[in-house]
């Protein structure tokens, strides 16, 4: 599986306040930019935190390219997936209407009751537990293969961007840098998690663009 990880961070790298609120750092150009990535791909990837945080809904926001993915004969919207360890996802989130698929990556410390719950709020679980309770990618990742997924795009937050580099999963990163400062040691980063002190993935530089006010970093892992 082909995976390209995508994020907008502050000057200083964040992905968003303390307070773990949606911040706007890009502009129109690059939301634009963002969305023909997503149409590109067959899923998008998120972890539960920005789920509840966000509750993002995860679709096109251009018709023409639903219409083109149609026209392919792909669905409309990419599929949707959340890594959910323990099932926290509510089961009025945005992203579990008719629009797309939507798979849970989940392990065996979900709650079955809460596994019931959401795949009666429509909802497809994958089941890919790790040794420390956490999602196994390279699991969840076969099987999504084995679903049609071949390429996702991954839009955060930070713990699953770290969670995805510590795997070597990912392929390719842009990020977008915007011109302000949001400041804050609990804020969070574009790769939190554990953090790495040996070893740090080493990434190529492929591109630097301006895009709205700030500029848009390029890379291939």
């Amino acid at each position: 599986m082909y995976v390209h990880v995508n994020a907008a961070v502050s000057v200083d790298g964040k992905l968003s306040s303390r307070r773990r609120e949606q911040v706007r750092i890009s502009g129109d150009d690059d939301f634009d930019r963002v969305d023909r990535i997503r149409a590109a791909a067959d899923a998008v990837l998120i972890g539960v935190g920005t789920v509840l945080a966000d509750d993002p809904h995860l679709t096109l926001d251009e018709e023409d390219r639903r219409v083109q993915r149609l026209r392919n004969g792909r669905p409309g919207n990419p599929a949707r997936v959340v890594a959910d360890s323990r099932a926290r996802t509510p089961t009025d989130a945005r992203i579990l209407d008719d629009e797309a698929t939507t798979y849970l990556l989940v392990s065996d410390r979900a709650d079955p009751q809460r596994l019931d719950a959401l795949r009666e709020a429509g909802a497809e679980v994958v089941e890919a537990s790790g040794d420390d309770g956490r999602v196994d990618f390279d699991a969840a990742f076969e099987t999504l293969e084995a679903e049609g997924v071949e390429r996702t795009m991954v839009e955060g937050g930070g713990e699953v961007i770290f969670s995805l580099f510590d795997a070597g999963l990912v392929d390719e990163l842009t990020v977008y840098v915007g011109s302000l400062v949001v400041g804050g040691r609990e804020a969070p980063t574009l790769a939190d998690g554990e953090g790495f002190v040996e070893g740090f993935p080493s990434l190529d530089l492929t591109g630097v663009e301006r895009v709205d006010d700030g500029v848009l970093l390029s890379y291939e892992a």
